[in-house]
């Protein structure tokens, strides 16, 4: 007995895992297709709640569909080609900041051994400056590599149809799915208000950063004060990419020591806003455990690239939501059983 308990239970986790893996490679395999409808989806949850008010307003869900999709894309390329001077800018400055790390090397090489020896070696790996500015030469935009990614185009038509479609049909599939439309009613409207909420804090976020860099001396603060509330919305990777990047802009403005200002302002405002900000606006909606989120963003930046670091979240929102919600009703309904 006990021997076939234990294979039951060998064959079940064996099992399991063969369907998880099965499932990542599934994913992995149609990236292509499910990364731009998975973040079609997220961006139509988000927005459903305006769309829920403008249809109860009277007008047509093809109207109400077809206003969210031009609403939405127009934020997302504004967004993007506000950022897209950021990245041009950082990479043209590779020279400049190839130069300073060597230098920071050179600095610290020379503590545990001759300067003179050691910089043979850096010349070697790094390569003199008149080499390291030729870096950049013929270096397309990120708007050109966008262009002549493969299937680019095929997965903007992806996403536009699946955000249009999917605000168009929502009620009528939420409607045909019976009892399990009122609680993906619910888990949306939670995962909504939750990101509307870090969006008022991710928008103080990028204010803050902006007034400080501007206040350091920063070059366009504007820009890093937006790629702050957009990056923020990446948890614990989005902002150790702003960290990585101010730190080059300190080494490319200022140099030494003093080139670790701007990253040490930006963890600050990071650390008052994860510590006290967040939780006073958010409170405790996400009910989810820090290595579980942690873990979502890595396996979706793996699956998927950095769509699945922006998606991985909401995705995993929605899912606890849902997953509560079905217990609330099963714990309800098992009440109303015992008191019958």
């Amino acid at each position: 007995m006990l021997n076939s308990m234990l294979s039951d239970r060998a064959a079940r986790i064996m099992l399991l895992i063969l369907t998880a893996l099965a499932l990542g490679l599934a994913l992995f395999v149609s990236k292509s297709v499910l990364a731009p409808a998975i973040f079609a989806m997220v961006v139509g949850i988000v927005v459903s709640p305006l769309a829920d008010r403008l249809q109860g307003d009277g007008i047509a869900r093809v109207i109400v569909a077809a206003s969210l999709l031009l609403f939405s894309c127009a934020i997302i390329v504004l967004l993007f080609l506000s950022l897209e001077p950021l990245i041009s800018g950082v990479v043209e400055e590779l020279p400049k900041i190839k130069r300073e790390i060597k230098s920071w090397v050179y600095m610290l090489s020379g503590l545990l051994r001759g300067i003179e020896a050691i910089s043979e070696e850096i010349e070697q790996t790094v390569g003199t400056g008149a080499a390291s500015a030729d870096v950049t030469t013929g270096f397309p935009t990120l708007m050109d590599a966008l262009w002549v990614a493969p299937n680019f185009g095929a997965q903007v038509f992806i996403f536009i149809g699946t955000l249009f479609f999917f605000v168009l049909t929502r009620t009528d599939i939420y409607a045909a799915a019976g009892s399990l439309g009122q609680r993906l009613y619910r888990a949306e409207h939670e995962v909504a208000r939750y990101f509307a909420a870090v969006t008022l804090v991710n928008a103080g976020l990028g204010v803050a950063t902006a007034i400080g860099l501007a206040a350091l001396g920063i070059d366009s603060p504007l820009i890093w004060g937006l790629a702050a509330m957009l990056l923020n919305f990446i948890l614990y990777l989005g902002p150790l990419m702003m960290i990585a990047g101010l730190t080059f802009v300190g080494m490319t403005q200022f140099g030494g020591a003093a080139a670790l200002m701007p990253p040490a302002l930006f963890l600050t405002l990071n650390l008052i806003e994860a510590q006290f900000v967040t939780p006073a606006f958010v409170g405790h909606q996400l009910h989810l455990s820090p290595l579980v989120v942690f873990l979502a963003i890595v396996f979706g930046l793996w699956i998927w690239g950095p769509v699945g670091a922006i998606v991985a979240l909401p995705v995993l929102l929605w899912i606890g939501q849902l997953l509560r919600s079905s217990a609330e009703a099963r714990m309800s309904s098992g009440g109303k059983n015992e008191v019958g």
